[in-house]
């Protein structure tokens, strides 16, 4: 062992030095660390066994106070801790006091961080038992902030990093992650964060985010999860001259260079993990799909898990302003992917309801983008993703007169872009609905196209409001409003794990649709009294088990599903899969 320990620089090695010459390096400093100068070489040895010390360090295993007294015996504990022994409940309610004294989300969002790298199970007992009050923390809008802060907050790397130095070595990279049962990846390139916009290799906040959703709201156990950065730079100034960023300081890669690396990439966890879930938060979404959805199993949250969890809240809202899908009729502020892709689903599931071609579907379907309406006359200038949306129509330059001219009964915002709901707009909508649907959906809180207080009180109470970042309860003459959260996690998580439990090696877009008949299914008449379009969040495990149960039904339907044979109960061998966070007790 020696002879492997001897780490030679000019002739010395660390291991031939004097050990008690050494300012606290003592005789026991037998590989020389605390002896070596600071231009000498030395090997950082480490070894692993789950007890003593070493066990209160791994955030797979602590349990802090809950150790029992037989396994502070068993496993070399003792002295190391308090002699008071705790349960998971005490333990969890006293966090729960210590996170509800931080005044600022971000420090409750780093408390959590810490929670997670310390004591992995606590953490998701947490989050699973408080899901409405911590899902803003540890997800949107919270985590947005998080990653503009990233590079100053950031402790301890959550995830793989890759970026253009890797390019030719990813396969080696892979390799370097602990974990070889991978199930589900989220990647991201960190162009388009939450439309706060590029912030290059600060977008690691968003895998780790939703990676600790798929776990806590799907079940999907956190050791067969990995988070993902691709880094190809960034284009914000600001981070570039940032001293604590923590990406590649250069200008964005595109074209060929960056399509190289993503299909090295691709290549490469295919042949380190087989055929996974890739979840991509990428700003090229739509490109990638169209590449690689026939190869690999990849999906786009923006795209696939927005236009779900859309479609899901708009079939439920039919119980409460009347008719069918097809009677109805759509404007949408914004056709970048996430308008674009919603607006394809609805279009499908009119399709798939009334047997007409979707090319026909459409037609009930309106956006509206930077230029003004998107009409047949524009075709020549628009990009290939919304030329199926240029209709018939004479020019229309903003929303208002597109809201007054085309009549919507559906009004969807997508834009990124906050307060462009106004009074005008929202009162012109009112004026020929009984019940308007308002889904607001631009992330975060401050790009929301118009405030839930705001679509209620212009319409007098009238409205079916939704929103993608939370707001609270609301009072109007007299009656209190619950706005309901268009929000992707309903979806992602039970979606992962529908994919996961039956094998599937592609995603098709009626999984999508099933994912959506599934969630809309579980708002009961409770709900709907309420004005909500969605389910309450508490019963977010038994949501995910339904949506995976739906999902995994139709990929054994297409015959992509590889896991046979097929369960009988679906539902119930869902909710057997999902990871519980309970302590386990030691040997």
């Amino acid at each position: 062992m020696e002879s492997a320990l001897k780490e030679v620089r000019d002739g010395v090695s660390v291991l031939d030095l004097d050990p008690t010459s050494a300012v606290g390096g003592g005789v026991e400093d037998v590989y020389g660390e605390d002896a070596a100068t600071e231009d000498q070489l030395v090997t950082p040895w480490t070894f692993s066994v789950a007890s003593g010390y070493s066990l209160l360090r791994d955030p797979q295993y602590n349990k802090g106070l809950a150790f029992t007294e037989k396994e502070r015996d068993a496993h070399y504990l003792r002295g190391l801790l308090p002699p008071a022994t705790s349960t998971q409940q005490l333990q969890e309610k006293k966090l729960m006091h210590n996170i509800r004294q931080y005044q600022v989300p971000l420090q409750k969002y780093m408390a959590l961080t810490e929670l997670q790298e310390r004591n992995e199970r606590l953490f998701y007992k947490l989050l699973i038992d408080n899901v409405e009050e911590l899902l803003p923390i540890v997800y949107t809008p919270t985590v947005g902030e998080a990653c503009q802060k990233y590079g100053s907050i950031f402790r301890r790397p959550q995830g793989l990093y890759i970026s253009l130095k890797e390019k030719g070595r990813i396969l080696e990279v892979l390799k370097n992650w602990p974990e070889r049962t991978i199930q589900v990846i989220v990647v991201t390139d960190g162009e388009r964060i939450l439309g706060l916009g590029d912030l290059g290799c600060q977008g690691m906040g968003i895998p780790v985010g939703k990676l600790a959703l798929y776990t806590a709201l799907g079940g999907v156990r956190p050791s067969a999860c990995l988070p993902i950065t691709i880094d190809v730079g960034t284009n914000n100034e600001q981070l570039l001259k940032d001293e604590f960023y923590i990406g590649l300081r250069q200008k964005r890669a595109t074209g060929k260079e960056y399509a190289e690396l993503l299909h090295e990439f691709m290549g490469a966890v295919k042949q380190n993990y087989g055929e996974k879930f890739e979840d991509f938060a990428n700003h090229n979404a739509f490109e990638l799909l169209a590449k690689y959805r026939n190869t690999h199993l990849v999906f786009n949250d923006d795209i696939q898990g927005t236009a779900a969890v859309v479609l899901a809240g708009v079939v439920a809202a039919l119980k409460l302003i009347g008719g069918t899908l097809s009677e109805h009729k759509f404007l949408f502020l914004g056709a970048g992917e996430a308008g674009t892709g919603i607006a394809e689903l609805i279009a499908l599931e009119i399709s798939k309801k009334t047997n007409v071609p979707v090319e026909e579907t459409r037609k009930k379907i309106w956006l509206v983008d930077s230029k003004g309406l998107i009409v047949s006359s524009r075709k020549e200038s628009l990009q290939n993703f919304k030329k199926p949306w240029a209709h018939e129509h004479e020019p229309v330059k903003d929303l208002i007169d597109a809201v007054k001219a085309i009549k919507p009964t559906v009004l969807i915002g997508t834009s990124g872009i906050g307060k462009t709901f106004t009074k005008e707009v929202i009162e012109a909508l009112a004026s020929f609905n009984e019940k308007p649907l308002i889904l607001a959906l631009s992330n975060p809180t401050s790009q929301s196209e118009c405030t839930a207080e705001e679509a209620y009180t212009w319409t007098k109470g009238r409205a079916i409001f939704a929103s993608g970042s939370p707001f609270d309860p609301f009072e109007y003459d007299g009656k209190v409003y619950i706005p309901g959260q268009s929000n992707n996690a309903y979806i992602f998580p039970g979606f992962g794990l529908g994919l996961v439990i039956s094998g599937a090696i592609r995603v098709h877009d009626d999984m999508l649709l099933a994912a959506s008949e599934a969630l809309a299914g579980q708002v009961s008449k409770e709900n709907f009294d309420k004005g909500l379009i969605y389910p309450p969040f508490s019963k977010i495990r038994k949501i995910s088990a339904e949506i995976a149960a739906n999902v995994a039904a139709k990929a054994y339907e297409l015959g992509v599903a590889t896991r046979l044979p097929r369960p009988e109960n679906l539902v119930k061998y869902a909710e057997s899969c999902m990871y519980s966070p309970l302590y386990r007790s030691y040997r």
